[in-house]
């Protein structure tokens, strides 16, 4: 079961647009509810989650929140126009993303937000991402280290050009994305920021610092490691990870 964890985060803004919060929409892929503290993973004395469990607890939690089409593509797709797969063409990895469609990062540039998105876009490398002041994103997949990623800085997809970064992708996103909210922004605006990794997405490589940080742990094994999908549908048993 694919699982993206998305986090909704307000922002204070600046006392003249007060009324009009900031919105910082943080994305990771192929995150299992099973590793979020929040949700009760039974991993999180291993790998603990401290600061997604304080936005939970801090702000709201979604206990009833699902996915029609669990592939990375796919569900990109929906989340950027609120439509079902079948709706807006993108059923499958692979698809090219057709971003002539109503989104929510076009409309809220119409309702007067600037709009950015850097890290993981996997909707297609045929064009920069419609709907955005500003895009730095990975190219496909993207490696977890040293990523070329498909820059954008002024939204109009005409002088974008290929940059190549150097460092661990989780921190290369990270740093974009702290760049742009304060120095790239334009600050006469409220903005949203979509700032998407592309960890903990298989093939699970870690970065510097963690390289031998359970060298000496025994991991507990996931109840479902021989899972015989007794109870569970043909589905279920056939599908693939992507």
């Amino acid at each position: 079961m694919k699982f993206a964890s998305l986090t909704l985060a307000l922002c204070a803004l600046s006392p003249v647009v007060a009324k009009r919060p900031n919105i910082l929409f943080i994305f990771t892929d192929d995150h299992a509810y099973q590793a979020v503290g929040a949700y009760g993973s039974w991993l999180k004395e291993h790998c603990p989650t401290p600061n997604i469990d304080s936005l939970a607890r801090d702000g709201m939690l979604f206990e009833q929140c699902y996915v029609t089409n669990s592939i990375c593509g796919p569900m990109r797709a929906a989340i950027q126009t609120g439509k079902y797969s079948h709706a807006n063409g993108f059923l499958v990895n692979g698809n090219k993303f057709d971003g002539t469609q109503k989104t929510f990062p076009k409309l809220l540039r119409k309702a007067g937000y600037t709009t950015a998105v850097v890290g993981k876009w996997h909707l297609g490398t045929h064009m920069s991402p419609q709907g955005y002041d500003y895009s730095e994103v990975l190219i496909g997949q993207g490696p977890y280290y040293n990523p070329p990623m498909r820059l954008d800085a002024d939204g109009d997809g005409k002088h974008d050009k290929v940059i190549k970064h150097v460092g661990y992708t989780t921190d290369v996103i990270t740093d974009l994305a702290l760049a742009w909210m304060k120095n790239k922004r334009d600050k006469d605006k409220p903005f949203m920021l979509m700032y998407q990794h592309k960890a903990p997405h298989r093939n699970w490589q870690p970065g510097p610092k963690y390289l031998t940080k359970y060298d000496d742990v025994t991991l507990p094994e996931p109840p479902t490691l021989f899972d015989d999908y007794k109870g569970r549908t043909l589905a279920s048993y056939q599908q693939d990870m992507t």
